[in-house]
C-alpha cells in the first residue's frame, strides 16, 4: 500500500467538503481557507479538465449549479445537451473563459453573500494554497477527488499523467494526500504508481429499503487504501449497523463517510450533533463535512464521551 503519512492517522479524521462549503460557494479558495480555519484534517477539491487540459476544482462537469455563467451572453451557443440535461460543459471552455467565471452558492436555503466574489480555481492554486498554508503552520491535508474520468478520456482529455506530476509534489510538500475516485478499475489503475493514498468511492445500490454494495470489497481490496462510502451503506432497512465498517477494516481498509450537513439531518435523527455521533459510535475513520466546526466539535466531545481513564488530558 501507499507510503504516506496520512495512513498513519489516528482517526477519526475530519474532511472539509469542498472545504467549508456550508458557509462560502463550494470550491472556492475562500471556501477552503474557512475548512483550514476551522481546523478540518483535510481539504476537499473536486478536480474536472477544462478543454485546454487544465485541471479545475468544480463538482460537477456542468456549470450553472455553482457558477454564474448563465449571466455570460457571450457564451449562450455553447449550452447543449449531455446525458439527458441541458447545460454549459466544463470541457467545452478554456482555462482563460472558465476564469471570467464566479462562483455562487448551489444549495438553497444557504447564504448568497459571498456569489461572484471569486473565480473557478485551478489545482495548481489549490497546491501553492496549501503550500502556503503548510509554511504558515497548518498541518491539513488535500483529499482530492477526480470526477468522471472516463468522460474525460473519452474526450482526448486523459487527466492520468497530470494527475501523477501533482500528486508527486503534494507528497514531496510535506502534504498529507488521499486521491479519490467513484470509478473502482480507474482508482486501482494508480497503484504502484504514486504514494498518495488511494480512496475507492462507493454510493451503493438501493434494494429492499436499504443501500448495499453492488461489488464486494474483496474485489478491489487489495489495489486500494480505504473506502469512501455513501452513509447510507451503513445501517440496514432496521437502521441497525450493516456491518461494513467491520468487514472492511478486517481487509485493512480506511472507512471515510460521505456526507454530513448541518441543514440536511437524516429522517429520524433528532440533529446533526447526534448523526456525526452516531457515525463515530461505528468505528469509521473519518466524516465528509459541509459544516468542519460542527464535526469537529462532535467529534472532541465523542471522544470525551468514551475515553477511558487517563485517556484525556
Amino acid at each position: 500500500m501507499a507510503d504516506n503519512m496520512a495512513l498513519k492517522e489516528d482517526g477519526p479524521i475530519v474532511i472539509a467538503h469542498r472545504g467549508g462549503s456550508g458557509y462560502r460557494p463550494e470550491h472556492t479558495l475562500m471556501s477552503y481557507k474557512v475548512g483550514l480555519a476551522q481546523g478540518a484534517d483535510y481539504i476537499e477539491p473536486d478536480l474536472v479538465m477544462s478543454k485546454d487540459g487544465h485541471l479545475v476544482a468544480r463538482h460537477d462537469v456542468y456549470l450553472s449549479h455553482t457558477t454564474d455563467i448563465a449571466d455570460h451572453p457571450e457564451f449562450a451557443d455553447r449550452k447543449r445537451t449531455l446525458e439527458g440535461h441541458e447545460d454549459w460543459y466544463v470541457f467545452d471552455f478554456t482555462l482563460a473563459e472558465l476564469k471570467t467565471l464566479k462562483a455562487i452558492q448551489p444549495r438553497p436555503g444557504r447564504g448568497q453573500t459571498f456569489d461572484g466574489l471569486e473565480s473557478i480555481v485551478t489545482f495548481d492554486e489549490i497546491i501553492a494554497f496549501m503550500k502556503e498554508a503548510k509554511a504558515n503552520g497548518e498541518d491539513a491535508g488535500l483529499y482530492v477527488e477526480m470526477k468522471r474520468p472516463e468522460l474525460f478520456i473519452e474526450l482526448g482529455l486523459d487527466p492520468t499523467d497530470e494527475l501523477l506530476a501533482k500528486f508527486d509534489e503534494i507528497i514531496s510538500a510535506g502534504i498529507p494526500f488521499y486521491f479519490q475516485c467513484f470509478n473502482a478499475d480507474y482508482i486501482a489503475g494508480f497503484q504502484g504508481k504514486t504514494d498518495a493514498a488511494l480512496i475507492w468511492l462507493i454510493e451503493g445500490v438501493e434494494k429492499g429499503g436499504q443501500f448495499e454494495l453492488e461489488v464486494p470489497l474483496a474485489m478491489y481490496a487489495d489495489k486500494v487504501d480505504g473506502i469512501g462510502i455513501n452513509k447510507a451503506l451503513l445501517v440496514d432497512k432496521n437502521m441497525q449497523p450493516s456491518g461494513i465498517v467491520a468487514d472492511a477494516h478486517k481487509l485493512g481498509l480506511k472507512v471515510h463517510i460521505w456526507t454530513v450537513r448541518n441543514d440536511e439531518v437524516p429522517h429520524g435523527i433528532r440533529s446533526v450533533d447526534e448523526e456525526l455521533k452516531f457515525l463515530f459510535a461505528q468505528g469509521i475513520d473519518g466524516v465528509f463535512a459541509d459544516f468542519p466546526d460542527t464535526a469537529i466539535l462532535a467529534r472532541n466531545s465523542f471522544r470525551l464521551m468514551t475515553a477511558g481513564p487517563g485517556e484525556v488530558d
